[in-house]
């Protein structure tokens, strides 16, 4: 399994603020990260990268992490656990917990270079979740309605999962099991 988030580009959104670790009031919606207003989308495919399950939408300024321990990662969990079932993902989900591979972080300055086995796991873990951006790439480079919505960010949860049921469908793929 191959697990991403992608924040989703949306029309500004002014109806939701929230205070920061600083006490200042911010925007839900605005995604730092991006610069951009939006819904984070938690994505788990198939090996192959075709996408299997869309979380809700979080607002934008939801880390990758946060969304995920929300709405993937007990099921991953259990995949992992029962099923022998790994789940591979980027350096946004560090510490994710059991069964979650993830990259060694870069060094800090003070802090010793890679050695050649975590370089070689690197390069193995980047080279197996590349599919997992064709995912997005199905779900965003065929339906317009991603790239830029100027609906709601709530309304998202429902477009990305029409996206997805459509897609399925366009791939001949189902979870039925015969």
């Amino acid at each position: 399994m191959l697990l991403d988030g992608n924040i989703f580009r949306t029309t500004r959104y002014r109806g939701e603020t929230a205070a920061n670790q600083k006490g200042t009031s911010i925007e839900v919606w605005y995604s730092g990260k991006t610069r951009h207003h939006g819904g984070q989308i938690t994505m788990v495919a198939t090996p192959t990268g075709l996408p299997i399950w869309v979380s809700p939408v979080e607002p934008g300024r939801v880390h990758d992490l946060t969304a995920a321990r929300t709405h993937a990662l007990p099921a991953l969990f259990h995949a992992a656990a029962h099923l022998d079932l790994p789940t591979l993902a980027d350096e946004g989900y560090l510490n994710a917990g059991i069964g979650i591979h993830t990259p060694h972080r870069s060094p800090r300055p003070w802090e010793p270079a890679l050695n050649i086995r975590q370089k070689t796991h690197n390069w193995i873990l980047r080279w197996a979740r590349g599919p997992v951006e064709r995912g997005f790439a199905l779900l965003v480079g065929r339906w317009r309605a991603l790239r830029h919505t100027t609906k709601s960010p709530r309304a998202l949860t429902r477009i990305v999962a029409a996206a997805l049921v459509c897609n399925h469908f366009e791939h001949g793929w189902t979870t039925i099991s015969r």
